[in-house]
């Protein structure tokens, strides 16, 4: 059983009978769900993920002091540990697992300061630019089964992508780190006998790569182990995780090392027909720094625009 699914199915069958049986007065200023870490709030985990961290249980959101107090909220947190600890064959762990609980009662805003810095979802420049995506996926991923009035619901959703010119500015430093390692830096490794640094120079193209795609399609990278998963489903290059994968596990000999740039070569060029195709470039030729540069120069914001494009890698 997906975690989500099993998350969902316990809160309906005991948390919400627990909300309305002993804090009716609550439930129009909570909202539960299951979002954060853990594969099962991406709708990732299997048979594997079961083995630590997975167990039936949700996230209920609770607004500040000021609407609910700490009597109110430790008074939910002692309802919370009573509920089942088994169902569905699985058992709530009475350990919390390593960066902190994941499951049972919190502070909305202090969900949000802890992911992306801002209690409320509003962002400075700076945050949204300097924010790692994985972050930002945490706070957007998972599912939301009641929301009374509407406020987790509501940032959610102001964090579900990037705005426009910060899209373009990180597009832009990701394009032009792939433009430096790969295939260029990653020829010239080879050249110097350097094969780990031409390794390096590949992973280094994938990785910026990724980010690209995932930039392209809106959506935010997750964390490393997931990133090839997320990715082969994505609507726009998802073919390109296969190519990018042999990237990442074939060798540097000579006849390996000239198809390798030709893989490379391949992906540049596909990545560059997309941004056409959604016109963040109007650069006309083949080369990723070029269309760097073009995409930097299309933001709108002139601070956004002007910062040094390696701002938003």
């Amino acid at each position: 059983m997906k975690g989500l699914d099993l998350a969902r199915a316990y809160f309906e069958a005991f948390g919400m009978p627990m909300l309305k049986e002993q804090f009716p007065h609550l439930l129009p200023l909570l909202a539960a769900g299951l979002t954060g870490s853990g594969s099962e709030c991406f709708g990732y985990d299997d048979e594997v993920s079961q083995d630590h961290d997975f167990a039936p249980g949700f996230c209920l959101f609770l607004p500040g002091e000021e609407t609910v107090s700490r009597q109110e909220a430790f008074r939910l947190e002692r309802a919370y540990s009573r509920l089942p600890r088994e169902y569905m064959g699985f058992t709530r762990s009475l350990m919390q697992p390593v960066g902190g609980p994941r499951h049972g009662v919190l502070r909305s805003s202090d969900f949000f300061r802890e992911k992306t810095g801002a209690e409320d979802g509003i962002l400075t420049v700076g945050q949204w630019l300097t924010t790692p995506d994985p972050v930002f996926a945490e706070a957007t991923n998972g599912a939301i089964f009641y929301d009374g009035p509407g406020d987790v619901t509501r940032i959610r959703q102001g964090l579900a992508s990037y705005p426009e010119d910060i899209r373009r500015k990180k597009l832009a430093a990701h394009l032009l780190l792939m433009a430096q390692s790969g295939p260029y830096n990653y020829v010239r490794c080879l050249r110097h006998g350097e094969t780990g640094g031409a390794q390096l120079a590949v992973t280094e193209f994938v990785r910026h790569g990724m980010q690209t795609v995932f930039l392209l399609n809106r959506v935010y990278m997750p964390y490393y182990k997931w990133a090839f998963r997320a990715m082969r489903s994505l609507p726009r290059l998802s073919l390109l995780a296969e190519v990018m994968e042999y990237l990442l596990t074939t060798g540097n000999d000579p006849d390996m090392a000239e198809e390798k740039r030709a893989v490379m070569d391949g992906i540049a060029e596909d990545v560059i027909a997309e941004l056409q195709r959604q016109a963040l470039t109007k650069a006309g030729c083949d080369d990723l720094e070029k269309h760097a540069y073009s995409v930097q120069d299309g933001i709108t914001d002139g601070d956004i625009r002007n910062l040094h494009i390696m701002e938003g890698a």
